[in-house]
């Protein structure tokens, strides 16, 4: 009934998505394996991607050749580029998505794909010879064999809903929790743990009074998440803003005592920069309001999404809380929030390829490695899609450096140090993160997807091309010709910028603090007559590389050091224990971790400079 696969991916979530089309791009025969094949890439809680460090993810995963941004771009209805009053290294683009078209979009690109092959079954556990895993078996009986498997159980894994004192087995509302597979990992020799999550109530849009709410527009300009020309949409839907007040909070209170949170009868630990409202209160109990947004669910729906507001107490003190809301005093609900604690395995069991320690060609993906978040989970689909074809095809693995992607930063970060909550991305945890802008992505990663053939991208490489043609074109313009103090004397005196004595290179006059390159399209005249030949993304791209030349100078220099213990090798079967120089803890890290690299150990929690010292000594180096 079934062929031999190479490549089985279970769930068709925004990790099983990602995973199952990058393998078949990368010329594998696939199956996605999927409880509900009317769910694939659902959205389950908020209807947006992106946001501050999720964007620059996305864009990652659009120039490795994923569809995260195409479907994005196709499907919003309102668009945001955050913190544009920072540092470039900090733009993030957001995007509030139609959920339905959301879902909808990916499964057409996913059935018109010929190496993908669909089928809807509960995956039971998986066919394991010689400590290779060679398929999977399912609820129905059936035995399907394959090459390789990537697992994206999402919330699935024995997932208990929980509304106050109610529980109830389910990976989302509505549908089933997987088992099986927890058990039989256990068994194999895994660790598992238990973590939560949460979502907010749906409301009956008609039934909130905006007049008493603050008004959040999409930027007049949108901006794409992909660097194919996608269709964006022609208008937009607002958001809006409320807030809680001390009356929400003390009926909020009333149900502490019924709250599966503060009972004791969530054992996982729920997303720290994401908390329920009823955390947010007890946590921070001297703030008298919470900032709630109220989003549009999609084009031809009256839901609405009230982020801000997760909770899992009881039904009826949800909707008396919201009655207290301003403008919600009337509201409807379409149906209560709840708190979902499943099963997953910290990510220090795996390689940097996302594959397991214990059993080869079984890779996993998402919020089973104790992840949250749309994006994070994404760009785990995608390596490890790439990573079990090229695992099919006795290929080294592909593994992003810190320096390269958010992506590596992730996957670095749970591999060497491991989670105990959700872990979610931030600029922050990125040390190079001026190298990792969302502008230059495609720069940074689409040469990557072509070296490792990765399909479909053809156009992409041909828009690299002509980005980075024009890029430099503008830049030897900028270079060449000469801003006159006649010329912008005006300009400057308007920006406190001291003026022109004698004519400077206009690439030099850009480097001023507020000075930016559109106002100088309209001032300068050889800028002018030039000002066709450039597209906006182009004309950011040159603007922010000139004015931070220096930064980014200095960030790969560190960048270069860094890499030079990256190139120092070590067998993962090294033998830690025979040097007696290493702290207990260390030798008892590196042992687990079996490290790649001396740069990865370097990274490993309890491992410290003079471990290094010693490993580079011994290593010869």
């Amino acid at each position: 009934m079934f062929p031999h696969y190479d490549v089985i991916v279970v769930g068709a979530g925004h990790a099983g998505c990602e995973a199952a089309a990058a393998s078949a791009n990368m010329g594998c025969k696939v199956l996605l394996v999927t409880m509900n094949m009317q769910t694939i890439a659902q959205m389950s809680c908020n209807p947006a991607m992106g946001g501050v460090a999720k964007g620059q993810i996305v864009r990652e995963i659009d120039a490795l050749g994923g569809y995260s941004g195409i479907v994005t771009d196709e499907t919003m209805v309102q668009f945001r580029m955050l913190n544009l009053s920072k540092g470039p290294a900090m733009w993030s683009p957001r995007a509030q998505s139609d959920r339905n078209l959301f879902a909808r979009k990916w499964r057409v690109l996913l059935e018109n794909h010929p190496n993908i092959d669909f089928w809807q079954d509960m995956v039971s556990s998986l066919l394991v010879k010689d400590k290779r895993v060679v398929g999977v078996k399912t609820s129905m009986g059936h035995e399907i064999n394959s090459k390789s498997v990537v697992l994206t159980n999402g919330t699935f894994l024995n997932g208990i809903i929980h509304v106050g004192e109610k529980q109830f087995g389910g990976g989302r509302a509505g549908e089933s929790a997987a088992k099986g597979i927890t058990d039989q990992l256990v068994e194999l020799g895994f660790d598992a743990g238990r973590m939560k999550t949460g979502t907010p109530p749906r409301l009956d849009g008609r039934t909130i009074d905006y007049t008493q709410t603050e008004i959040q527009l999409g930027d007049e300009k949108i901006s794409r998440f992909s660097y194919l020309k996608t269709t964006l949409p022609e208008k937009q839907l607002p958001c809006h803003i409320t807030y809680t007040n001390t009356d929400v909070h003390e009926i909020l209170r009333t149900g502490f005592d019924r709250s599966p949170m503060f009972a004791g009868r969530i054992q996982g630990l729920g997303p720290r920069y994401c908390p329920s409202i009823e955390d947010k209160i007890d946590r921070f109990s001297e703030r008298d309001r919470h900032q709630l947004f109220i989003e549009p669910e999609g084009w031809d729906t009256h839901e609405i999404y009230l982020n801000g507001f997760s909770s899992s107490l009881p039904e009826e003190v949800q909707f008396k809380a919201l009655q207290k809301i301003p403008g919600l005093q009337n509201v409807k609900m379409f149906r209560p929030g709840y708190a979902i604690e499943y099963d997953y395995f910290p990510p220090t069991q795996l390689q940097l390829s996302l594959e397991t320690h214990l059993i080869k060609n079984l890779f996993f993906a998402g919020q089973i490695n104790g992840t949250t978040g749309y994006e994070e989970a994404a760009c785990q689909g995608l390596m490890a899609g790439i990573n079990a074809a090229r695992r099919v095809k006795d290929e080294e693995p592909i593994i992003l450096k810190r320096s390269e992607a958010y992506i590596g930063v992730l996957i670095d970060d749970l591999v060497n140090k491991g989670t105990e909550e959700p872990y979610r991305m931030f600029t922050s945890r990125a040390e190079f993160r001026i190298l990792l802008r969302q502008d230059n992505a495609d720069f940074r990663l689409t040469p990557i997807a072509d070296q490792i053939g990765m399909g479909k991208i053809d156009d992409r490489l041909t828009r690299l091309q002509e980005k980075k043609s024009s890029f430099h074109q503008l830049i030897k313009i900028l270079e060449s010709n000469n801003a006159t103090p006649d010329e912008m004397n005006s300009y400057l005196t308007e920006l406190s910028s001291s003026p022109l004595e004698t004519k400077i290179k206009l690439s030099t006059l850009l480097t001023r603090p507020n000075v930016e390159i559109n106002e100088l399209f309209k001032i300068s005249p050889i800028l002018s007559a030039h000002k066709q030949n450039f597209d906006d993304e182009v004309i950011q791209s040159v603007q922010i590389h000139l004015k931070y030349e220096g930064y980014v100078k200095k960030e790969q220099e560190m960048v270069d050091k860094m890499m030079r213990l990256e190139t120092v090798k070590i067998n993962p079967d090294y033998d830690y224990h025979q040097l007696k120089s290493l702290s207990n803890e260390a030798r008892n890290k590196l042992t687990k971790f079996k490290p790649g690299t001396i740069g990865q150990a370097s990274r490993i929690s309890g491992v410290s400079p003079a471990d290094i010292s010693v490993l580079l000594v011994h290593l010869g180096r």
